[in-house]
């Protein structure tokens, strides 16, 4: 009896020293305002594998795998400000946090992020930047101020462009296969169900897919992940758009375990901040899902986002001197109403269908597919007589004096400034009364000039399947498989005969039929003309990953497999092509390619506020559709020495974290090999033509890039209301390499030295170097951020950028620069003067300032909220981008250009937007 008591008391005794010895961490989360506990608020530790809700009393508890030390506790949940704690955890003590007090995000300052992403990715001159990703899903202080501040000069994070980003929604790759971009538009204007998005920086590791090393972007749209509640608002700026509205109506997950999201909108201008840039887009996003039970879920989500928008053009420094920034040529005024030539509208309505499935606690299947069909249209000006363009060479002042500022020339001169600031303006009624005109003479009864659109119509199915397992406590695997198949139907198709009764189906420069085989054919509004072909592509890869997640250390490895192919297939026989060796009609050569990627990285935790982190990644994968074809409007002809692209990139982290400060450092390095860019333009003194002009298909290959730099990013909460924050952006971009230049044209079938196709090979361009364009390499931001406890809120940034170079033409340096047009040597040549001729130009640097503020206030469980912004403050005068013209050839003509006071084919300009605004007013509840 005396044992059995005495072995009870031991195991009593034992029992309560392990349980005084179990390492616990908990704590109990209370709404600031009505003190209810809050259920379901997501409490984790950070680098930890360890994550859970709160209970129904707003109560968490974690007691087991609890590393110790000093760490971070992060709690939040959304509708409520996040708070993170620094806390010590001991070995067999007790962290009891006892109450935590979660305030209300009322301010919404988010939805201005997503306004931002929105306004800039609506010109096409920004949509190869890579911050669109970013914008709304990083906390990181260097990423958020690329995205505010950085953005709108057209600023590349680590030089890299959009192409090098994944972007997800749903777990499906939107990235067109074109071009290898996201078409941003095709969700423009549903902002309120695009918040749930996960951004993972440069090729770390994601559950979704292996990425780019631009980084990958998840936007979930899943209808139970959406709070329940309602929200209008309106929103005026003078950026893309000066009117816009919208409301939400959100469902959460009901009883009967249905959940519903829909959103619609409306986006309007009759023009923008660029003189005659009309904007005209709706929108409209369903989704819906049903928990069939525990383990099941299925979603439905449908994006219908129809817009049509007027370009706006690039400009010589010539005519921005005599129109300002805001000119654009490409519009005139007809019956007292703007209209623009240029119009891009795009029409892709997207239907996803979706299958969650909770295989156990460790182990999900997500799997998607999704079909997207529709158009893209630009529409311009085709005709056959004089240049309807009001900055064409001829019309300028310039032009008057090519030869010298003689009293005569100078006379001329006068007379064009004064023609050209009083009537700059496309004139839509010369081209109606020479269309009517030609109808007077029976034997010239078609059009001279034709409002036309080029067009793409695509259909796209897209499948993938994404595995998620935990093999053990802390490794878990990632896996997946994508597959898509796109058929693009491209084509011109005639818009508008302005005033004509007919135009013809050809080649006016050299009277040639568009389609050999309907010669002389006569076209009216609404028919296919100019080329007429299909672009078919299917892809498929293969991804896996496993992450391991230690108390010191974390690292994760992850490879892919895959292969692309493409094939062109045209209902027209080029006239251009009849009886040579190049294939124009039918099936073109089938192309293959291999996709290949590897990518390990791990952070060692020097603690629980300092952090090392290092990333690196190969990826090998095909070029784009876009850059495979040396003219696919005209012919099957594939672009030389053609190659999958290569991709490597590193870069280690310091970071740094405590309640009060956050920072970031990083050094990365990027290469790019083997790439190929494609090209369309006119060209003076090519040798061995004696021609003024001729217009040709530029292929470069085999480019080699280098992107190298740092980037700092840093917060300071000095005090409860105010936050300082700073970031730095030091990179230089750099072709590493001579690349080979192909020339494609009709003319050159049958001379001596050129390539069958009618492809001639330059040779080398001395690339080597020269700066990569694309905005400033180097950015700095510093500012602060006030949000006040009675729900109003302000923020200022002064912004730096400096190293922005003019993006130079690859021909003029290759030999043909050194040739005249007869293709001898040209006598006078200096090579000297040349170096001096092709130096690339570098921009200004400048300084822009932006505020932010808003209010919000509560009405029971309704809010109200205001907030506006003001970009560049200062009206600061900046140019974003350009590219060289390439009308000047070779040597002689470059030299004698360059002696001109104004030139008469100088460099395109790109320039930044002067003062502008953005303001909303949202009612939520």
């Amino acid at each position: 009896m005396k044992k059995t008591i005495l072995t009870l008391l031991l195991s009593l005794v034992t029992a309560l020293l392990m349980h005084a010895q179990q390492t616990t961490v908990k704590g109990q989360v209370i709404d600031a305002d009505s003190t209810d506990p809050v259920t379901e608020v997501a409490v984790s530790i950070k680098g930890a594998k360890l994550s859970q809700t709160t209970d129904a009393e707003g109560k968490f508890s974690f007691t087991s795998n609890i590393p110790l030390g000093e760490q971070f506790l992060v709690v939040g949940k959304e509708g409520y400000f996040t708070k993170t704690f620094t806390i010590i955890i001991e070995e067999g003590k007790v962290v009891n946090l006892s109450t935590i007090i979660l305030n209300q995000d009322i301010g919404e300052s988010d939805d201005f992020t997503i306004s931002l992403s929105e306004d800039e990715l609506d010109a096409d001159e920004s949509v190869s930047s890579n911050t669109s990703g970013i914008l709304h899903a990083s906390k990181d202080a260097f990423a958020r101020a690329a995205a505010f501040d950085f953005s709108g000069t057209f600023f590349k994070v680590r030089g890299l462009g959009s192409e090098n980003g994944t972007v997800l929604i749903n777990g499906i790759k939107m990235n067109k296969i074109f071009n290898g971009r996201p078409q941003w538009s095709d969700w423009g204007g549903i902002n309120d169900v695009m918040r749930n998005q996960d951004f993972v920086n440069g090729s770390k590791a994601n559950e979704y897919t292996f990425g780019g090393i631009g980084g990958t972007t998840n936007i979930s749209m899943r209808a139970s992940q959406y709070r329940k509640g309602s929200r209008v608002s309106y929103a005026s700026s003078n950026r893309s758009y000066t009117n816009r509205v919208m409301g939400t109506y959100t469902t959460g997950l009901m009883e009967n375990g249905w959940a519903l999201a829909v959103t619609a909108g409306r986006r309007w201008a009759e023009e923008g901040y660029a003189d005659g840039t009309v904007y005209d887009a709706n929108s409209i996003a369903v989704s819906a899902e049903k928990k069939i039970n525990i383990k099941h879920s299925i979603n439905f989500t449908g994006i219908y986002t129809p817009n049509r928008r007027g370009k706006s053009a690039a400009m010589t420094q010539e005519v921005f001197d005599l129109k300002g920034r805001k000119y654009n040529s490409y519009w005139g005024e007809q019956n007292g109403e703007i209209r623009n030539s240029r119009i891009k509208e795009v029409e892709e309505p997207i239907l996803m269908l979706n299958h969650y499935w909770n295989i156990s606690d460790k182990t999900t299947l997500n799997t998607n597919v999704s079909y997207q069909f529709g158009h893209i249209g630009n529409s311009r000006i085709d005709y056959n007589g004089s240049s309807p363009d009001p900055t064409y060479y001829k019309n300028l002042p310039s032009y008057a004096l090519r030869w010298g500022d003689t009293q005569e020339n100078l006379a001329s001169a006068y007379v064009l400034e004064q023609r050209f600031l009083n009537n700059g303006q496309l004139n839509w009624n010369d081209l109606y009364e020479g269309n009517i005109a030609r109808q007077e003479n029976p034997n010239q009864e078609n059009s001279v000039y034709v409002l036309y659109e080029d067009r793409n119509d695509d259909k796209q199915w897209s499948f993938n399947s994404i595995l998620n397992t935990e093999l053990a406590d802390n490794i878990s695997l990632n896996t997946a498989v994508n597959y898509s198949s796109l058929k693009s139907h491209n084509y011109a198709k005639v818009l508008d005969l302005l005033g004509g009764i007919s135009y013809e189906d050809k080649d006016y420069f050299d009277n040639i039929s568009n389609n050999a085989l309907t010669p002389g054919r006569a076209v009216g509004e609404g028919d296919t003309f100019k080329y007429d072909y299909t672009l078919g592509a299917n892809q498929y890869d293969a991804f896996v990953q496993a992450q391991f997640k230690y108390s010191k250390v974390d690292f994760y490895i992850g490879g892919q497999y895959g292969n692309t192919t493409y094939q062109r297939d045209s209902d027209y026989l080029d006239g251009h092509y009849v009886d040579t060796e190049v294939s124009s009609l039918g099936k073109g050569e089938k192309l293959d390619f291999n996709k290949i990627g590897a990518k390990g990285g791990f952070t060692y935790k020097v603690s629980g506020k300092h952090l090392i982190d290092v990333n690196g990644a190969y990826l090998q994968d095909a070029p784009t559709m876009r850059n495979s074809f040396l003219n696919s409007r005209q012919n099957n002809l594939i672009v030389p020495n053609l190659k999958e692209v290569k991709k490597t990139s590193v870069d280690v982290s310091y970071i740094f974290r405590s309640s009060i400060l956050k920072t970031r450092l990083t050094g990365y390095y990027t290469t790019k090999k083997d790439a190929t860019e494609v090209a369309f333009y006119y060209i003076d003194g090519l040798a061995g033509l004696n021609q003024t002009a001729n217009f040709v298909q530029e292929a470069v290959t085999g480019v080699n890039t280098q992107s190298m730099g740092i980037e700092f990013g840093a917060e300071a909460q000095v005090t409860p209301t105010i936050k300082v924050k700073g970031a730095l952006a030091l990179g230089e971009s750099i072709y590493t390499n001579n690349p080979d230049v192909y020339l494609g044209s009709d003319d050159f079938i049958g001379q001596l030295g050129v390539l069958e196709g009618g492809i001639k090979r330059l040779g080398e361009a001395t690339l080597k170097d020269y700066k990569v364009a694309g905005g400033p390499q180097r950015a700095a931001s510093i500012g602060f951020e006030y949000r006040d406890p009675k729900y109003w809120w302000f923020g200022a940034t002064v912004n730096f950028f400096s190293n922005a170079y003019l993006d130079v033409a690859p021909i003029t340096r290759t030999s043909n620069f050194a040739l005249d047009s007869d293709g001898l040597p040209i006598n006078a040549y200096d090579p000297a003067i040349a170096k001096e001729l092709l130096k690339q130009e570098k921009f200004d640097d400048y300084m822009l300032v932006n505020l932010v503020g808003g209010k919000s206030f509560k009405f029971g469980k309704k809010y109200i909220g205001f907030f506006a912004s003001v970009n560049n403050v200062l009206n600061e005068t900046y140019k974003t981008g350009g590219y060289e013209y390439t009308r000047n050839g070779n040597y002689s003509r470059a030299l004698l250009e360059s002696k001109r006071d104004k030139k008469v084919f100088g460099p395109r300009y790109w320039f930044g937007r002067g003062t502008t605004y953005y303001m909303n007013v949202y009612l939520r509840f």
